[in-house]
């Protein structure tokens, strides 16, 4: 597990769209998993701008996110989709049936789980996961839990998560209970993981997750376990490493 410490959250931004452009450029045809929230924007910022300026395509590139609100569709402006066409989708050469994100309108959300894990069989692994950690330690919707749940499944968002997300909406009740999510283990599929993360808030999650204990209590412990991941964090996020 590599730590990079950067100063600030620009710097973040950098250093994890480095790792995805390198990806891209090498391998026209790369499968990315990609994360939603705000840790990812100004990554995401930056690969608008490199394709804009001719210097790297996604005409090839399969992409799936890794989680999506349930009982929220596509076109409501708190939809992962939605806020993946604003930062991303809708500004770069994605082919649409190259994109890919749990549906979560889904009548039998079991059944679309099993689609979406049989998508990624299909079509990856992926090259690269780009993953954001809750204040918990939740990595996607993995909460803290009792267990680790391995594949994509329906999960009940904890507390802290529904009050971490509230900000965005414009009160805490519109907020979604649950959602559809990648589990570990297809998390861990990846070739390649890299996390972001920046502010004090992320500090301790960032601790737990890369010096404690690999337990569900701290779903991110158990990246420990990949053969393959870097941490990229500023300074604030570091402070307790």
């Amino acid at each position: 597990m590599e730590v990079i410490i950067k100063n600030n959250y620009q710097e973040v931004s950098e250093a994890a769209a480095e790792y995805l452009l390198n990806i891209v450029k090498s391998k026209p045809t790369a499968v990315l998993g990609l994360p939603t929230g705000s840790s990812p924007i100004g990554m995401y910022k930056i690969l608008v701008s490199e394709y804009k300026n001719n210097n790297v395509s996604f005409e090839n590139v399969k992409t799936f996110n890794l989680d999506e609100y349930m009982g929220l569709d596509r076109n409501n402006d708190q939809s992962y989709y939605y806020f993946m066409n604003e930062n991303l989708y809708s500004h770069v050469n994605l082919k649409t049936e190259n994109i890919n994100i749990p549906d979560g309108m889904a009548k039998d959300i079991n059944q679309e789980s099993i689609r979406y894990e049989n998508k990624l069989k299909a079509e990856g692994p992926m090259d690269i996961m780009f993953l954001g950690i809750g204040n918990n330690g939740h990595i996607g919707f993995n909460e803290p839990d009792e267990y680790f749940e391995p594949f994509t499944h329906e999960v009940k968002l904890t507390q802290d998560t529904i009050e971490a997300n509230a900000r965005f909406f414009e009160k805490i009740e519109d907020v979604p209970t649950k959602a559809i999510t990648m589990g570990v283990k297809t998390i861990s599929s990846a070739r390649k993981i890299v996390l972001i993360a920046t502010g004090s808030a992320k500090a301790a999650a960032i601790a737990k997750a890369v010096n404690g204990k690999i337990t569900t209590k701290v779903p991110a412990s158990i990246l420990q376990m990949h053969d393959d991941v870097t941490i990229i964090i500023d300074k604030e996020a570091a402070s307790k490493l």
